[in-house]
């Protein structure tokens, strides 16, 4: 087995996917499979390939493919998003169905889970429907093992009509086979003939009588069963796309509509109706997948996921599911907090070590001063040190973040906080997007993809920022330590400013859950969806992939995106502290104007400037405060945060500046690059300049409140 690179390039096929061949009789196979099944450890073990590559056509759904060679045949594996269903009530669903429908593959993967089969057998027999020549793979068979479950794939492969291949593609077991049967089942002249799922009487007797006339006109083009039955449910969309590959329009088809609409008089009158042809469909496949996994899954230990339901009855009862995930995300935070230290200062004495040089480089050039601050001082300044205060804590919260995905924690966080999102009138998925965006609001608003709701997904994103990425902890946990806690060192120091950020983490947690509803009640009106939520099974974190991933798929890729918009802000900040206008800098006039807002909030024209030329990335604050503090004309460091406290109380700060600051890095406007991702996400500017609006509105509301409720009772 040859492994090479990905595809990147080349002719498009009907799906709008560009595919490159290498060789002409390359073989292109759909790769699919439910969430959690190892399915892209199948497709990286089999192409070499470790991260995604883009998004589908018009779609914000990742799409990745590779190649493989195996017996002196090339075939281009496409990666489908993950989904249980090709019933199409998710992007995600709808790229999997078009793909196998129109795509172009010349066969399929279905990629299955050892130990949990039965469930996995609904996407298996519904691909099945729409292409014959698909091989079963069943993954995860050492895990199956461990649990006592024996998996005959022999009597499994009897009764799909299919070959069906055990692995375990974490050891790369199992892959050779699975090449074999793709390759025996592609080169067959004619394709297998698989089990047919039984649906209700009415239903197999109404697609009967829809058959001859769609063979007509399909012509071979698709499968005419699969498409009779799309032709009863009627799903607006999907008869567009069968339209524009049949080269006709069904919908004025007026001998096919009007025995569609017999049909559907003859089935009402049986008790079948539009609104409960779905639920009868599924239960046509359910009933078959027990059929088929009947004897061919057996479990010889009685109680093999007597762990997991233990685990369960602490991850996700009322009485300690909550209480333990915030003793997790305390703990995640202290270990954030106490790792990132000395990496942090490390990275900064060696970026600033090199700033050193490139100015000794400029000095030796000659080159003019203003061209030394603007290059030098002014962006690369701010590069370094966004990159030293971001790169640490993202490289020890990711990899904690994705660790814990690994391992099967975070679908239960979803499922804890459900019942609070369902009362927000929000989706209980949009728990993952939240906890997502403490690592970055950018990143949790890309994952609101998970959300199938339109209005759902809308509210995820306008509220993700409600929550603070690791942008914010700097300037959180320095006020936290200095005003709060104590400046000496120490593990219980940083466990107490862990629990003190745990805490103000909870309240933006709970003005998510308020807006949400807020949201539900006004602009985006409507009623919670309901979802479904698979609870996988525990698993050991593959450690090694974990990192990778998360330090390739997350922490790279968000500071990357973070540093291009650091760069000209680092110019602007420059520009502002050296321009002189009036015996005055830009910044210090800035700063005068926005004084009398500051001071009505509990804060300053300083503390509200950092904030505004912060917008690019948060990490910037601080430095920002302390340049207009000290009239500097670049950004200033701070030698230590007993430092950094005397020199903020000598500007005037108390108590109250320090809370209503921590208020105001906790709800304010989203950084430059959240706005950007909100705006590619929804597709409008509306939806942008709300998810400005609305966190900077309800943060300058909280410091107001907050300010002038102190200053009554007098305690400042």
């Amino acid at each position: 087995m040859g492994l090479t690179g990905a595809s990147t390039g080349g002719a498009a096929v009907d799906h709008g996917l560009n595919i490159e061949k290498i060789r002409p009789d390359d073989k292109i196979i759909a790769l699919a499979g439910n969430p959690n099944v190892g399915k892209s450890t199948v497709f990286n073990s089999l192409t070499g390939m470790r991260q995604h590559t883009g998004n589908w056509p018009g779609k914000t759904v990742g799409s990745a493919q590779g190649r493989c060679e195996h017996r002196g045949r090339g075939y281009i594996l496409v990666d489908l998003p993950g989904t249980y269903s090709l019933m199409a009530h998710s992007a995600e669903e709808e790229v999997a169905r078009d793909f196998l429908c129109f795509g172009g593959a010349d066969g399929a993967v279905v990629v299955c889970d050892a130990t949990c089969l039965e469930r996995n057998m609904n996407l298996v027999l519904q691909t099945l429907e729409l292409e014959p020549r698909t091989v079963v793979c069943v993954n995860l068979m050492d895990e199956a093992a461990k649990k006592g479950i024996r998996v005959d794939l022999e009597q499994l492969s009897e009764r799909l009509g299919v070959p069906v291949a055990g692995t375990c593609a974490g050891k790369g077991q199992g892959l050779e086979a699975l090449l074999d049967a793709a390759e025996n089942i592609m080169s067959a002249e004619q394709p297998p003939k698989p089990i047919r799922v039984q649906y209700p009487g009415p239903i197999e007797m109404a697609v009967e009588r829809l058959i001859p006339m769609i063979e007509e006109r399909t012509e071979g083009k698709l499968p005419s069963r699969w498409t009779a039955l799309r032709l009863l449910e009627g799903e607006p969309g999907l008869l567009a796309r069968l339209e524009e590959t049949l080269d006709f329009r069904l919908t004025e088809d007026e001998k096919l509509s009007a025995a569609l609409a017999e049909i559907w008089r003859w089935l009402e009158a049986r008790g079948v109706s539009r609104e409960n042809l779905g639920d009868r469909l599924a239960a046509g496949l359910v009933m078959t997948a027990e059929a088929v996994c009947a004897g061919a899954v057996r479990c010889t230990k009685e109680d093999y996921a007597r762990r997991d339901r233990r685990l369960d009855r602490i991850f996700t009862s009322r009485a300690t599911g909550i209480p333990v995930m915030l003793a997790l995300l305390a703990g995640v935070f202290w270990l954030t907090i106490q790792g990132a230290n000395y990496p942090s200062q490390l990275l900064s004495d060696c970026l600033f070590w090199l700033q050193d040089r490139l100015t000794g480089l400029f000095t030796y050039w000659n080159a003019p001063e203003w061209l030394h601050g603007a290059l030098v001082l002014g962006i690369y300044r701010v590069l370094a040190w966004v990159v030293s205060v971001m790169l640490p804590p993202m490289a020890i919260f990711f990899p904690i973040f994705t660790l814990l995905e690994d391992f099967g924690y975070l679908p239960r966080v979803a499922f804890v906080l459900d019942h609070a999102f369902q009362k927000a009138r929000a989706c209980g998925k949009q728990a993952l997007t939240m906890a997502m965006g403490f690592g970055c609001n950018a990143a949790g608003v890309v994952g609101c993809r998970i959300i199938d709701s339109p209005r759902e997904r809308l509210i995820a994103m306008l509220t993700n920022s409600f929550v603070p990425c690791n942008g914010r902890f700097p300037t959180l946990i320095a006020i936290i330590t200095m005003f709060f806690v104590g400046t000496g060192g120490g593990p219980g120091r940083a466990l107490l400013s862990a629990l003190l950020l745990t805490g103000v983490i909870v309240l933006g947690v709970l003005l998510t859950f308020q807006v949400s509803r807020l949201l539900s009640a006004t602009v985006l009106k409507g009623v919670p969806s309901s979802f479904t939520l698979e609870l996988p099974p525990y698993r050991r974190p593959r450690v090694g992939q974990v990192i990778v991933r998360s330090v390739l798929d997350r922490t790279v890729f968000v500071l990357g995106r973070a540093v291009m918009i650091a760069a000209p802000a680092g110019l602007l900040i420059w520009v502002l502290a050296n321009v002189q206008v009036g015996g005055a800098s830009l910044l210090a006039h800035c700063t005068g104007f926005l004084d009398p807002l500051g001071r009505a909030l509990g804060m300053d024209g300083v503390i509200l400037a950092a904030f505004l030329l912060g917008f690019p990335a948060n990490e910037i604050v601080i430095p920002i405060m302390l340049m207009a503090y000290l009239a500097t004309g670049s950004l200033t460091g701070y030698e230590s945060l007993d430092a950094l406290h005397t020199l903020l109380v000598d500007q005037g700060w108390t108590w109250l500046t320090a809370v209503c600051t921590m208020l105001f890095s906790l709800v304010h406007w989203p950084c430059s690059t959240t706005c950007m991702t909100i705006r590619k996400e929804s597709g409008s500017w509306k939806w942008t300049l709300l998810g400005f609006a609305l966190p900077t509105a309800i943060g300058m509301a909280l410091c107001f409140l907050t300010a002038t409720t102190a200053r009554l009772l007098g305690l400042a």
